[in-house]
C-alpha cells in the first residue's frame, strides 16, 4: 500500500525517488516511474514519488489538473510505487530555492533520482538536472513518443482536449482505465 506523505514527513536512510508533477500520468510518466520502481528494488529499497498539488502549470498558468490528486495517487499506488511525497505548491513552495528544494529530497537519501528530460526546479525554474547531480546520482529519461514519433506530455493532452479529441489523449495517456476526460466549455 503507497503512503503519502507531506516534504519533511518521510525520513528514509536510502530510496530511489522520481520527481515530476506527473500530471495526467501518460505513457511517459509511466515509463519513467517504473524505471524507479524497477530500480527501488534492484537496490532493495524503497521507491518514493515526489509531485505536486496542483502542478505547478496548474498554479502559475491555470492549466487544466488532468489527474485529481485521488486518482493520482491511487494510480501510483497501481504501478507499486511505496511513498509519495506531495508538495503543496502554493506561493510560499514556489519560492524555494533550488537549494532549498534540494535539502527536502535529502530526507529520503536518493540513491537514485530519475526525472523526465525537461526537469528544473526551485524558484524561477533556476535548478536543473546539472544541478541535482551535484548531490546525487541522476538519470534522466528522455521523451516517450506515440505511434506518430510526437513526445508525449500533458501539454499536449490539454491541447487535444481543447481541441475535443478526446479518444486521441485517452490512447496517449496509456491507461486501461483513463481518466473521465471531457473537453472544457468555453462560456
Amino acid at each position: 500500500m503507497t503512503k503519502v506523505w507531506r516534504p519533511g514527513e518521510l525520513k528514509l536512510q536510502a530510496s530511489v525517488l522520481s520527481i515530476g508533477a506527473f500530471d495526467g500520468l501518460h505513457r511517459g510518466h509511466q515509463a519513467l516511474i517504473r524505471e524507479a520502481v524497477r530500480r527501488s528494488l534492484f537496490h532493495g529499497v524503497p521507491s518514493v514519488v515526489w509531485t505536486f498539488d496542483p502542478p505547478p502549470r496548474a498554479f502559475f498558468q491555470g492549466a487544466r489538473v488532468l489527474t485529481p490528486l485521488p486518482e493520482k495517487i491511487r494510480r501510483l499506488s497501481a504501478m507499486q510505487v511505496q511513498h509519495v511525497v506531495v508538495a503543496p505548491f502554493d506561493e510560499a513552495y514556489a519560492k524555494l530555492t533550488a537549494r532549498e528544494f534540494v535539502a527536502q529530497l535529502a530526507t529520503v537519501a536518493p540513491l537514485e533520482i530519475w526525472v523526465g528530460y525537461n526537469f528544473r526546479f526551485g524558484c524561477d525554474r533556476a535548478g536543473c538536472v546539472e544541478t541535482l547531480s551535484r548531490h546525487f546520482d541522476v538519470h534522466v529519461m528522455g521523451p516517450v513518443c506515440c505511434e506518430r514519433g510526437e513526445p508525449i506530455s500533458s501539454s499536449r493532452i490539454r491541447c487535444l482536449l481543447e481541441k475535443g479529441q478526446t479518444a486521441e489523449a485517452r490512447r496517449i495517456l496509456g491507461w486501461r482505465d483513463p481518466p473521465e476526460l471531457r473537453p472544457r466549455l468555453v462560456a
